[in-house]
């Protein structure tokens, strides 16, 4: 499937996504994701950032409120329109819509940081954006993104159930496979993720020329579960691996 029909499933699938997303995101966004990307940025004041992949804007509008100066990418047009409705003037954000495969409107080491948040995975020529991101970074430049996880979210990976319908075990299978995958999202969209082994991921950032700084595999924290007990299951198997990479 080419990315022009990737792009129309996202379309399709904006405003429902967006209908999820609030301030800090949705709720695996706000309660994981969010505090494993903050801890490795560290202060980004005054940095030039892009965030690929930036869907409705929420990740851009919380990186210009700690002063970053922003880029915010994104293939879907409905996406870009949302963003650009939700983000208050008074915040450094330029949103543009175009594809992180190509880049070639950024200039070449242009920016500290790039980050990535639940993007790379959507991608079919995913070593094409990061060389580009590769490339937009200054020397000593810093990508941070997230992924599902590759060992435990694959093809056919879900909760095992006993008759009562309640969770056993998460079962994994076919991590070898690389190749798309379909997953229901919301009431109608149907969209497509890409698997790839992280061996593959690995082999790929170090050929391209990164080097490995850190790897969070996140899970709720004790404070997180006490308010929302529902998500102690995610202790039980790594949902999001988050890289981090230095040019």
């Amino acid at each position: 499937m080419d990315a022009k029909e990737i792009k129309r499933r996202w379309n399709n699938f904006a405003n429902e996504y967006a209908a999820t997303h609030g301030e800090y995101g949705d709720i695996h966004k706000e309660i994981v994701l969010n505090p494993a990307i903050f801890s490795l940025i560290g202060m980004i004041e005054n940095k030039e950032v892009l965030d690929a992949g930036c869907g409705e804007g929420y990740l851009s509008r919380l990186l210009a409120k700690e002063k970053a100066r922003v880029t915010g990418v994104d293939y879907s047009t409905r996406m870009i329109e949302i963003a650009e409705e939700r983000t208050n003037s008074n915040l450094a954000i330029k949103y543009f819509e175009g594809n992180c495969e190509k880049l070639d409107f950024l200039a070449d080491e242009s920016f500290d940081l790039v980050i990535s948040n639940m993007v790379i995975q959507d991608l079919p020529e995913y070593e094409s954006a990061l060389k580009e991101m590769y490339r937009i970074l200054k020397p000593n430049g810093e990508l941070v993104f997230s992924i599902l996880h590759p060992c435990f979210v694959t093809p056919n990976s879900g909760w095992e159930k006993d008759a009562n319908g309640d969770k056993l075990f998460w079962r994994v299978d076919n991590y070898f496979y690389e190749g798309t995958y379909r997953q229901k999202l919301g009431k109608e969209a149907d969209i497509l993720f890409f698997h790839r082994t992280l061996t593959t991921y690995l082999t790929t950032l170090l050929k391209i020329g990164f080097n490995l700084d850190s790897l969070l595999e996140p899970k709720p924290s004790e404070e997180i579960l006490a308010k929302y007990p529902s998500f102690e299951e995610d202790l039980r198997c790594a949902d999001f691996i988050v890289f981090k990479l230095k040019k």
